[in-house]
């Protein structure tokens, strides 16, 4: 199998639930999954190494298990989560997950409510959700959490980054979508550089209004 091709099949693969997202069904994207999975699922069998094969066909069957079990879990949408356990098994078994601690009476949230909704599609490896704070007080107490919008991020489980208010954006109402995803980025909750069990074949193939933050009272 020609490296540059499954290359070029793995990066299909991950358009297909980033940046197409925005503007298609989801009977459009389980049609394109199952293309590109077609596609590259000829090219591995038609691979003359035996071994390189069957490894192909193994990895080829854990990323579409991977992908399935992503889609089932929101991955690529910004959701809302009402249940307090569901929000620790999130937080605690996402390999990625950023978090938005919210009250429905801040204005600030909502600003932050709209630049996750940017986000979500655009890093499907990370789910992203926001949880009202009166649904989760033992969380809120657990985690500290004083001043809204709170966004934390987790990887594996591991608290990596924490983001009170719009202090460390810029402190404006006005700041851009950039600013935020440099800044999660920077943790490593959200990358470019997408996961995939598939990599291993391929190696061896080959400005507004500015505000005081809210403090939430508990």
């Amino acid at each position: 199998m020609s490296s540059s091709k499954a290359a070029s099949l793995a990066s299909r693969l991950v358009e297909s639930h980033t940046s197409r997202r925005n503007n298609r069904t989801s009977d459009d994207e389980d049609d394109d999954d199952e293309a590109i999975f077609a596609e590259l699922e000829e090219e591995i069998e038609n691979d003359s190494n035996e071994q390189i094969r069957e490894q192909g066909m193994r990895l080829l069957k854990e990323e579409m298990d991977r992908m399935k079990n992503m889609k089932e879990n929101q991955h690529g949408k910004y959701t809302e989560v009402i249940d307090e356990k569901e929000v620790i098994r999130a937080s605690a078994r996402e390999p990625r997950c950023v978090i938005h601690f919210y009250h429905s009476n801040f204005q600030r949230c909502e600003i932050m409510d709209r630049h996750l909704q940017r986000l979500a599609p655009k890093y499907y490896n990370t789910r992203f959700m926001r949880v009202f704070v009166e649904n989760v007080p033992w969380l809120v107490e657990k985690l500290a959490i004083k001043v809204l919008p709170c966004v934390i991020a987790f990887i594996d489980g591991v608290t990596k980054d924490r983001l009170v208010g719009f202090e460390e954006l810029g402190n404006e109402d006005g700041f851009d979508t950039a600013v935020l995803e440099l800044r999660l980025t920077q943790c490593g909750v959200i990358s470019k550089q997408a996961d995939s069990s598939l990599r291993p074949l391929f190696k061896v193939s080959s400005s507004g209004n500015s505000g005081d933050d809210e403090i939430f009272d508990l």
